[in-house]
């Protein structure tokens, strides 16, 4: 077999990164036609663009056949989705990607970085420890139907906001997720969705702070696709009001779901995170699909049992 190199992926590789990214998770799930897989949503575009120094390719013969991508929150990152040629398997090629990011995830010196996979799985949790990575906990999707707003009822988003109201408001943002961890924070995936016009953020706002706030992706193109809005990352200020102010996000987050024509509202939570997937299952939210979290260090990281955290890691 020809040697295969990992290099940085260029906008060239897009194409067939996305490709083999639909190929492999369709033939590992079985699907009748494997080129199916994820619909209309889109992975690999907007991670590559947001975070193009984490985004790594395995090409062998001037092809792409494998490739990796990453999500960086300050001082937190995780990688995915991790994809090779199904024809390739077996060769090492993985492992090969993951050296290179755990690389660039040490050169960024963060406080915490993990990644969700198959729990039933084996050999991916098998090579994800090889890097230090752990098993701490299962992650959900959980979903319901979206119900109209109420006559009168309003909602706050991000692109609501304009000028000085909205920096301040981003500001805001940085100090919340700085109240659940240290170092947490997601301007860059925020500015990246409005720039590639991927969604919007959901907000709860009370004196002038925001107390909690949702990343909101909707639509084709994606990582929710078409009829869905899906909740990529939220969190709701630590505090006596934290319980309420997670109900106000949630009815916000199902408010800019149905403001886009969504059909169903798509919430990634860890289920270590107790007090807000036990909220989520009182308001009606059922699992979709669960894996594993693996954490670098082995620690829970953020997502604490009394915190309101949703995060989808996929």
């Amino acid at each position: 077999m020809s040697a295969v190199d990992i290099r940085p992926m260029r906008a060239g590789d897009l194409d067939e990164a996305d490709r083999v990214f639909r190929v492999a998770f369709g033939t590992f799930l079985g699907l009748p036609d494997p080129t199916q897989f994820a619909g209309d949503s889109d992975y690999v575009r907007s991670r590559f663009a947001s975070w193009p120094e984490a985004a790594f390719v395995a090409e062998r013969d001037g092809e792409v056949v494998g490739s990796i991508l990453s999500v960086k929150r300050g001082s937190v990152a995780f990688f995915g989705p991790l994809t090779i040629r199904p024809d390739l398997w077996e060769g090492g090629i993985a492992k090969r990607l993951v050296a290179a990011t755990v690389e660039v995830y040490d050169r960024w010196r963060l406080r915490h970085s993990g990644l969700f996979t198959f729990a039933d799985s084996a050999k991916h949790v098998a090579l994800y420890q090889k890097f230090g990575f752990w098993t701490v906990s299962l992650m959900a999707m959980v979903a319901r139907a979206v119900e109209p707003p109420p006559a009168g009822a309003s909602s706050a988003s991000l692109g609501d906001l304009h000028g000085d109201e909205r920096a301040q408001a981003i500001a805001s943002c940085r100090a919340a997720t700085e109240a659940i961890y240290p170092g947490l924070d997601a301007s860059d995936e925020i500015g990246a969705m409005a720039r590639l016009g991927l969604g919007d953020v959901a907000l709860v706002r009370a004196g002038g702070e925001v107390q909690g706030l949702a990343i909101c992706h909707s639509g084709a193109g994606s990582e929710a696709g078409s009829g869905t809005s899906l909740v990529k990352f939220g969190v709701v200020r630590p505090g006596p009001s934290a319980a309420a102010n997670f109900d106000r996000l949630l009815d916000a987050c199902a408010a800019l779901a149905a403001r886009y024509g969504a059909g169903t509202l798509l919430v990634g939570v860890d289920l270590g995170c107790r007090a807000a997937y036990g909220r989520l299952l009182e308001r009606g939210f059922r699992t979709q699909m669960q894996g594993v979290a693996m954490h670098r260090p082995d620690g829970p990281g953020y997502f604490a049992r009394d915190a309101y955290v949703l995060d989808d890691w996929r």
